[in-house]
């Protein structure tokens, strides 16, 4: 059962990204204030339930928290910061945008960059742990996949809206094949060369 909050007492918004670990598409992050009351069993990371439950529950959330945002940062700005800290930009991003200001905030991960004038607490695998960072998993791991599905449509060999920027077999046999593409982190080991670059 995952829990409503950390701090019963503070506005808290919940943080996490997606799209860290691809080789192209930009790294988007969502944050989401949810109502002290919020319940909903099916509720969860969003690498535990299927695309269609992503989709509904996205809708739920949207309707029913009290503020979320999402905030994307381009390939070509990872390449130019690295990947760890172009993911806490995205957060800081999604945060900028919430209507409602929190006095709290609670990011999946060990680390972050301190967004100025909130306080934050780092959760380890928090997404299973905290509904609003679950929330927000779900935010943005749909609103990427939407955005790795309109890049599919430009650039169809690279089977992006299967792995949706992520290192498969197809994937880098395509970029061995054809090159790359504009979307493309130029930074990472985009061939594997029997590792990858993530840029932790």
């Amino acid at each position: 059962m995952l829990l409503p909050y950390l701090n019963e007492n503070l506005i808290e918004a919940g943080c996490d990204e997606a799209g860290r670990g691809c080789l192209a598409g930009a790294v988007y992050a969502a944050a989401v204030i949810l109502p002290g009351d919020f319940k909903n069993e099916l509720l969860n990371d969003s690498k535990q339930l299927t695309e269609k439950q992503r989709y509904a529950l996205r809708e739920v959330i949207q309707r029913e928290a009290v503020a979320w945002a999402v905030g994307v940062v381009s390939p070509e700005e990872i390449d130019e910061l690295n990947i760890l800290r172009a993911s806490f930009l995205a957060m800081h991003r999604a945060v900028d945008q919430l209507a409602i200001r929190p006095q709290h905030l609670l990011i999946d991960g060990n680390r972050f960059n301190k967004y100025p004038g909130i306080p934050h607490t780092t959760i380890v695998k928090g997404d299973g742990k905290y509904l609003s960072i679950a929330a927000a998993s779900i935010l943005a791991k749909t609103y990427r996949d939407d955005y790795m599905n309109r890049l599919h449509e430009e650039f169809p060999y690279y089977d992006w809206d299967h792995n949706k920027g992520y290192p498969t077999k197809k994937h880098r046999a395509a970029i061995a094949e054809r090159g790359t593409t504009p979307y493309h982190r130029m930074t990472f080991n985009l061939l594997g060369d029997g590792q990858l670059t993530l840029g932790f």
